[in-house]
């Protein structure tokens, strides 16, 4: 089977709708063989291209057409290709349990990799280096977010009213998960206190 045949194969095969990267046929043959596979790939409507090196089989909705994943997915399948951690920044993530009301103007992200741009179809994507592992505990999780949205707040804005739409929406097993969680003595006290609230109160 030649490079191109065994890539179609490989693609036949995937999930429609969820994104994939160049890098996992390299074991097919050399990354130009492989770009030059997908690039006919894309001509021929098979796949769409999503950002540099990311592409994905598109799933189509007869309410909607065309259903392309969100930028969250995009960034994941890139953080997997690279073997990068990836965690959502915590403006987003604050507005997910809806502790804000801001919007970010472009999608923000912390990583373990270098700090740089991507472009998702018509979107900017910043990726932003933390050496800071702490804040990328639990990347991918509910619980991650919710981390991520208190180092955002900071120790002056998280009330116990905070905490408490942020266990609401995890639920007990997931916040007990978020205790865990290697964090500064603020944050583990103000969890702490609505804990004890939540079971005297």
């Amino acid at each position: 089977m030649s490079t191109a045949q065994a890539i179609r194969a490989g693609v036949r095969k995937l999930p429609r709708g969820k994104p994939f990267t160049s890098a996992g046929f390299l074991k097919h043959g050399t990354r130009g063989a492989v770009d030059r596979t997908l690039s006919r790939l894309v001509g021929e409507g098979k796949i769409q291209r999503l950002a540099h090196g990311v592409f994905v089989r598109p799933r189509t909705s007869r309410f909607v057409g065309t259903v392309l994943p969100d930028v969250l997915e995009v960034v994941e399948a890139i953080a997997r290709s690279n073997g990068e951690t990836v965690q959502v920044h915590g403006a987003e993530a604050a507005r997910r349990f809806r502790l804000s009301t801001q919007v970010p103007t472009a999608p923000v992200f912390h990583t373990s990799a270098s700090s740089r741009t991507i472009r998702i179809g018509s979107i900017t994507v910043r990726m932003v280096h933390t050496s800071n592992r702490r804040r990328l505990q639990f990347a991918g999780e509910a619980t991650g977010v919710a981390l991520s949205a208190l180092w955002y707040l900071g120790k002056n804005n998280v009330t116990p009213e905070t905490v408490t739409m942020i266990a609401a929406a995890l639920g007990s097993a997931e916040f007990e998960k978020l205790r865990s969680a290697d964090m500064p003595a603020w944050m583990a006290k103000a969890l702490g206190t609505a804990a004890r609230e939540t079971i005297h109160g």
